[in-house]
């Protein structure tokens, strides 16, 4: 007959006083981790106690219950009520639920380690999704961090992850997505645009979080842009536009989405400041988001004179002084006191209004000059009065002006004689006070309706030149070149950047190698079959032969080369330096470098200096110098090891092998008669040493 199993029986609950439980020491946990065991007093405030804890009766020496408990599993627990009783918020004797424990066979460390180790911590996925949940239960960011002791941006950090795409949070859950990742795809809301980053990545097995960051963005302009600056994000959100955001990293401002809509609404604030200078009574205003260096070149500057009154002026001078004496004054400061700063602050933007007021020109030549309306790098206007065009100068003769009066250039006067100022935006000339529909004009094409074209046009060109290799590689030839030749030049169309790498610091004599002469010699060379206008350079191109081409991409490309040594970023890109090496058979002592004290001797410890005569000369010659001080040791090495071809690991090449020269029976290279001297002896002077039929010992150090 079969037995039945026996049923399992659970240890008993009931509520014990507080005061009648101590912390047992059989507790493991002694290193404190997670909540604070003040936090956690004020959650069981709030919510109460949300486990029992784990305990078991203390008994006396004979075995017998004293009506005491020990608690060795929930002692962050304790020490949590325990808070609350001192901080008398609970009562002594509450009753707290227990769990107690009779079991003679298992012990009370055992309890305690199970407790803490078999329960699964709650997955970060889980954790987003109840902050969602109770955002949805209508609690704010502040009242969710407040009962979680968190702070609130680290809600919304959790909040906004739990936003992503719910295709990409079920690969997070299956850990075929790392938490980094997760956090680059929330730089944007559209779950469309993150799923299809992922697909466009998922057969290249590197997926940096900086990689999905970049092609999420790719197109937006930087809330940084002088553009995004001189409209503000509160004018671009007003009008439509869509921001996004990285929680999790500087983002400058974040990203304006729609680079259309906002370089039109930059147009039409441009368009409205060009107006307003044009109600001055210029001839001509040329508006752009900003202009090339020597925009102004062949243009003749009108003479100015100051708008600012006597009254001004001196204000302005001693508002100067001021600041100079405070400057003065706080030199030696570590940090300014607060009444000083505010001080400082309120005469800088006094001064900036003061040299920020328009000169006075003459009205007569403003009749014929005009002015140009831009941006500057922080994003603020930027206005160019007085400026008289080659073709406008014929109207400065002697009776250019004769019966012009200060009404003929008033801008208020709707005088049919008056002239109106043509305002050029971006290019497009545009007089003032024209209809904006003239169905008898051609206007430029919207710049919504040029992107959507020129994107089609982008994929085609994609399209083709992926399928000729010779077009390909001329147009990386052609942005290498810009970038090598013609630094600042931007006309490619490629968006592929030449990083090159200078030096961390100055090496010395390292522009004097022949290497840096030839690289020099050659970069002239190649300069000179160059045009001088970067515009010119894809037409040069396209005539040179292939050997020529060559010859100038592979210089273009050696600029790029970075293998100096980084303790912070080595692994791969060494790796690949050293095959490099290896395909051009690189020799360095072909290219000049040579063990010397300067170089390397004089560097390195004495080990180090022995091991280099040893494996360039021989055992013998290296324990010839072992008992000098280093310096004699360096420059002697230096003598012993010139022309034997030695380089130090960093600077050989693969199938390069230290030199090592056994001794063939050949007496060893003698040292100079200074260098045989006891090293203790200054004079010189030292007794011979006995001979005892073996050579000096090698001793460590």
């Amino acid at each position: 007959m079969t037995q039945a199993s026996q049923k399992i029986v659970l240890s008993p609950s009931r509520d014990i006083p507080f005061n009648k439980l101590v912390l047992s020491q059989s507790n493991v946990r002694r290193i404190k981790s997670g909540v604070s065991i003040e936090d956690l007093a004020e959650d069981i405030a709030r919510r109460t106690l949300l486990q029992s804890l784990n305990v078991r009766a203390v008994v006396d020496a004979e075995g017998n219950e004293t009506g005491m408990f020990e608690v060795p599993a929930g002692g962050r627990r304790y020490r949590a009520l325990e808070r609350l009783v001192k901080q008398k918020r609970l009562s002594r004797t509450a009753p707290v639920p227990c769990v107690i424990r009779e079991s003679a066979d298992i012990s009370a460390e055992e309890d305690s380690l199970a407790e803490n180790s078999q329960r699964e911590p709650l997955h970060p996925l889980d954790q987003f999704r109840a902050f969602q949940t109770l955002r949805k239960q209508g609690q704010g960011d502040e009242a969710i961090a407040a009962r979680f002791f968190v702070t609130p941006a680290i809600v919304r950090q959790r909040l906004k992850l739990a936003s992503v795409s719910d295709r990409l949070l079920a690969l997070y859950a299956e850990d075929e997505l790392t938490l980094d990742q997760l956090m680059a795809f929330t730089v944007t809301n559209d779950h469309a645009r993150q799923e299809q980053v992922w697909e466009a990545l998922a057969r290249n097995p590197y997926k940096e979080a900086y990689q999905i960051r970049r092609m999420l963005t790719e197109g937006a302009v930087r809330a940084s842009d002088r553009r995004a600056r001189f409209i503000g994000a509160e004018a671009y959100e007003a009008a439509g536009g869509d921001i996004s955001r990285d929680l999790f990293q500087t983002d400058d401002g974040g990203w304006f989405q729609d680079p259309a809509l906002l370089d039109r609404l930059v147009s039409d604030k441009l368009a409205a400041a060009a107006e307003t200078v044009a109600a001055e009574g210029w001839k001509w205003i040329s508006a752009d988001i900003g202009f090339d260096y020597g925009h102004t070149r062949g243009l003749r500057a009108l003479p100015s004179t100051s708008s600012l009154t006597d009254e001004e002026h001196a204000t302005y001078e001693a508002l100067s002084q001021e600041y100079a004496a405070l400057e003065e004054t706080y030199a030696e400061a570590e940090e300014l006191p607060d009444e000083a700063d505010q001080r400082l602050g309120e005469i800088e933007a006094a001064l900036e209004d003061l040299q920020n007021r328009p000169a006075l020109f003459d009205p007569a030549d403003i009749t014929r000059a005009g002015a140009f309306v831009s941006l500057d790098s922080s994003g603020s206007l930027k206005i160019e009065r007085g400026f008289v065009r080659p073709e406008d100068e014929a109207e400065a003769g002697p009776d250019a002006n004769r019966g012009d009066t200060d009404d003929a250039i008033e801008p208020s006067e709707p005088d049919a004689g008056i002239q109106r100022a043509v305002i050029t935006i971006g290019g497009a000339a545009q007089p003032v006070g024209e209809p904006d529909e003239d169905d008898d004009t051609i206007k430029p094409l919207p710049e919504r309706l040029m992107t959507e074209l020129t994107a089609h046009r982008t994929l085609a060109l994609r399209n083709a030149v992926g399928a000729d290799p010779d077009t390909a590689y001329l147009a990386v030839l052609h942005a290498l070149a810009l970038k090598t030749f013609y630094r600042f030049s931007t006309a490619t169309c490629l968006e592929i950047e030449a990083k090159h790498s200078a030096f961390g610091h100055q090496v010395p004599g390292l522009n004097d190698t022949a290497s840096a002469q030839a690289i020099t010699a050659r970069h002239a060379s190649l300069s000179d079959q160059l045009p001088q206008d970067p515009g010119a350079l894809w037409q040069t191109l396209t005539t040179l032969d292939t050997d020529r081409r060559g010859a100038l991409f592979a210089h273009c490309v050696s600029f790029s080369i970075n293998a100096v040594h980084q303790s912070w970023n080595q692994g791969d890109r060494m790796k690949h330096a050293d095959a490099l090496a290896q395909v051009v058979d690189l020799d360095m002592v072909a290219a000049g470098w040579t063990p010397t004290v300067e170089s390397y001797l004089g560097r390195v410890t004495k080990p180090r200096i022995l091991e280099a005569v040893r494996d360039g000369k021989g055992d013998r010659e290296a324990q010839l110098i072992e008992h000098l001080k280093k310096g004699d040791m360096a420059k002697e090495a230096e003598r012993l090891l010139a022309g034997s071809g030695w380089l130090p690991e960093p600077l050989r090449t693969a199938t390069d092998q230290p030199v090592s020269l056994d001794p063939d029976g050949s007496e060893p290279e003698a040292l100079p008669a200074f260098l045989t001297a006891d090293e203790d002896d200054e004079t010189g002077a030292s007794d011979p040493e006995p001979d005892t039929g073996f050579e000096h010992a090698i001793a460590a150090e």
